[in-house]
């Protein structure tokens, strides 16, 4: 077996490229076959897309000339040094052939030769596997230790707009003085600092298992390149911001909207800062976004979230807004 450090040429490659995303979509799909998948442009557009907040690595291993596995490393650039992401997939006909735990060494190599001292995964399963699954089992045998447990939430749409209306009122008592604003992709430049301050804190604030991290650096470059990233993907980024009345950022919420054939839309970040909680804010955010994206597309199906099983805050809002919990992201790191 050769395992490859994927090039740009090999990127630019479709044909490279759509045998990656097939092998890919059977590992991660197998035993949840009815779990929402990038379509081909939603991951070629992110693939291909750059963040100067972290380094992408793509690596792809062959027997001879067949692709049998896939492997990304994700090293932060401008925060949390001690850290690297990776995401290790084996095709399904090539799995306990050690296959993964090749690739995943080199992974390890290439991120100690960097400096980092902490590998983080995470890999979906079933909630009455969570503690005996095979993905579990591989991680603990390779030295990784569980970190943290998200529960993926899904949200059948649409959703009707009285009962959208029916969790504003709700919230609107609570956070007198507040408005609430709504942008698609770009950002006034008078919100856009205050809003990249915002999303940084949330790393820090939200239920991370065993792990600590430092603020994220989010600058308004990144953020740019984040928008041109959801555009490459054939998405539109859906901002709701909440406002205080001197137009500070203290609360927000993004959903992932495709304007492609996809009706599946992801729920991002939803963060409100720390002296401005007890509000309802997050709720109002959420809320008041859902809106704008329904009355933009009415055929959507879907919307999917994770949140931390501990994150008490936000799972209560997705529990009022009806998200039903359909499996769990087991979390695990690896200290180096």
């Amino acid at each position: 077996m050769e395992i490859r450090e994927l090039d740009e040429a090999a990127l630019a490659d479709d044909e490279v490229m759509r045998d990656y995303y097939d092998v890919s979509r059977r590992a991660e799909l197998l035993g949840r076959e009815d779990s929402p998948f990038w379509t081909w442009e939603e991951f070629i557009g992110a693939i291909r897309s750059s963040d100067s907040g972290e380094r992408q690595q793509v690596f792809a291993a062959y027997d001879g000339d067949r692709l049998v596995s896939t492997a990304i490393l994700w090293s932060p650039l401008l925060d949390n040094p001690d850290k690297a992401y990776f995401k290790v997939d084996v095709d399904v006909p090539d799995r306990r052939r050690g296959v993964g735990s090749a690739v995943l060494e080199r992974l390890e190599q290439v991120a100690k030769a960097d400096g980092r001292q902490l590998m983080m995964a995470d890999s979906t399963v079933p909630f009455a596997e969570r503690e005996t699954h095979g993905y579990r089992r591989f991680a603990e045998a390779c030295g990784f230790e569980l970190s943290n447990y998200e529960v993926i939430r899904h949200l059948p749409l649409p959703v009707p707009d009285e009962t959208i209306q029916g969790w504003l009122d709700e919230a609107a008592p609570h956070h007198e003085g507040y408005t609430f604003e709504t942008f698609v992709n770009d950002i006034p430049d008078d919100l856009l600092g205050p809003l990249c301050a915002l999303m940084g804190q949330l790393a820090v604030d939200a239920p991370t298992g065993v792990v600590d991290f430092a603020e994220e650096v989010v600058t308004p470059e990144r953020f740019a390149e984040m928008v041109d990233t959801v555009k490459a993907m054939g998405r539109a980024r859906y901002e709701t911001l909440a406002l205080t009345a001197d137009r500070e950022v203290v609360a927000h919420s993004t959903l992932a909207v495709p304007l492609t054939d996809s009706t599946t839309v992801y729920q991002w970040g939803t963060f409100v800062h720390r002296e401005h909680r007890g509000h309802k804010l997050g709720l109002a955010a959420k809320a008041t976004n859902l809106r704008a994206v329904q009355a933009f597309r009415d055929d959507l199906t879907l919307v999917t979230t994770q949140n931390a099983e501990s994150n008490d805050f936000m799972v209560s809002i997705n529990e009022r807004m009806g998200f039903r919990p359909i499996e769990v992201a087991a979390e695990f790191v690896k200290r180096l």
